[in-house]
């Protein structure tokens, strides 16, 4: 689904653990519907009845699965998402924000994970039909810095955020390289800066980007 062939906007939300996605994604969210827009927020995995199930498998510190066995299980959430949730609402005319979508994938389990990125760019384009989002935010935060906010927020762990900081090191370093490599659609936003200014950022790249597109919603 190319971007000519929609009439709603596709903005996702990326980065390593405990950078503040949710919380910027809930405020954006909220911002952009007070400016008149409609605005629907989802995300991943998640989203649908089966994406939830699936979450709840693919973080459980209990399972032990294969780093392909974690993949499918990520690809098969997002091909309910897309199917269920992103492309009724963007045919629609409405604004998607999404908390994370395919960067995710490349940055967890082909930079975090060392699996082939060619293989897993190809699988996600089958998951997604094709659907790429219009902008990205991206927010950077130290690994180190990322845990230590997600570990005192809560003490119950999953099978990633449990994971040893070397590998959050790769992932977070995956993202920074996806960035690099598509500066067009992704914006990096310095997400140590507290969570209001990190909102400023991001509601004037996002009105920015509405604004140059003459705001499609």
């Amino acid at each position: 689904m190319p971007a000519d062939a929609r009439s709603g906007v596709f903005i996702t939300v990326e980065g390593g653990d405990g950078a503040g996605k949710t919380t910027l994604a809930r405020s954006l969210t909220e911002c952009l519907g007070q400016s008149g827009h409609t605005v629907r927020l989802t995300f991943e995995p998640g989203g649908t009845a089966l994406g939830t199930r699936l979450r709840s498998l693919v973080l459980d510190p209990e399972l032990t699965m294969s780093d392909w066995d974690e993949t499918w299980l990520f690809l098969a959430a997002r091909a309910s998402h897309v199917h269920e949730v992103l492309i009724p609402a963007l045919e629609a005319g409405e604004i998607v924000l999404s908390d994370r979508y395919s960067d995710s994938t490349l940055a967890y389990q082909g930079y975090g994970r060392g699996l082939d990125l060619e293989r897993l760019s190809s699988l996600n384009r089958e998951a997604t039909q094709g659907l790429s989002p219009d902008l990205t935010l991206m927010l950077d935060i130290s690994a180190e810095e990322g845990l230590a906010r997600t570990r005192a927020r809560s003490s119950q762990g999953d099978r990633i955020g449990d994971a040893d900081l070397a590998f959050h090191e790769r992932v977070n370093a995956g993202f920074r390289r996806l960035a690099g490599e598509q500066p067009g659609r992704v914006r990096v936003i310095d997400a140590r800066q507290a969570a209001t200014a990190v909102l400023t950022e991001a509601l004037q790249v996002v009105n920015k980007w509405l604004d140059a597109q003459g705001s499609r919603s």
